[in-house]
């Protein structure tokens, strides 16, 4: 039987996305640009900081309540970054944040995918035998507080490949039962200049990473 994967996270790159939210529905707050600075409403409102390698920062405040990440980094500084993070939850945000994309897919059609996180839900623990297949193909545990990384011996703080995690989901969404998440996030380089519009030519290869780094047999559920 396939184990469902769940879209939970999913960034796009374009030149400029602001005019996405040229309406009294959003409000766009800067936090870091030229003469501005304010650290502390971006770990307020994100629960981190914003990294040094952030040129320009910026939050989409949306009339539902639910505030978006847009950055420009300084490896690529024409192009603004815009973040879904926390797709596939257990609450209402999740699902407000779900309908928003939906409603603007058509919009991002021609945009770039600059990752795509999937993830896959457990009770209690992940399964040994998938623990076991993770350390077999070269990967190692690298506990970072709630999180255990699992990275090669030769990849450095940062991967723009891929990274694959387990977290305490429990502890994250603070639900009332336990709930323990595998998740690979698939980066730039992976993702390989992939717009939009062609995302189903990449679930067979990210299917096959899965199998190959934790021998699940995945079916990955789009974003609909």
């Amino acid at each position: 039987m396939k184990k469902q994967g769940q879209i939970d996270s999913m960034n796009f790159g374009s030149f400029d996305f602001e005019h996405l939210f040229d309406s009294d529905d959003y409000i766009i707050e800067t936090v870091k640009s030229i003469g501005i600075f304010k650290p502390k409403r971006w770990s307020e409102t994100f629960g981190k900081p914003i990294t040094k390698n952030n040129i320009e920062a910026k939050i989409v405040h949306t009339s539902m309540g639910l505030t978006l990440a847009l950055k420009r980094y300084a490896s690529a500084k024409d192009v603004q970054v815009l973040e879904f993070a926390g797709l596939y939850g257990y609450d209402e945000k999740s699902r407000i944040l779900r309908s928003l994309l939906i409603e603007l897919l058509p919009k991002l059609s021609e945009d770039y995918l600059k990752r795509i996180d999937i993830c896959f839900d457990y009770p209690t623990r992940i399964p040994n035998r998938i623990i076991k297949t993770i350390c077999q193909s070269g990967r190692v545990p690298f506990p970072f507080k709630n999180t255990i990384y699992y990275k090669t011996p030769s990849e450095n703080k940062t991967n723009s490949v891929m990274d694959l995690k387990v977290y305490d989901k429990q502890i994250e969404s603070n639900l009332p039962y336990p709930m323990k998440r595998l998740e690979f996030v698939f980066k730039g380089k992976y993702l390989n200049k992939l717009k939009l519009k062609d995302i189903d030519k990449i679930y067979p290869k990210m299917i096959k990473s899965i199998d190959k780094f934790s021998g699940i047999n995945a079916q990955i559920i789009p974003i609909s």
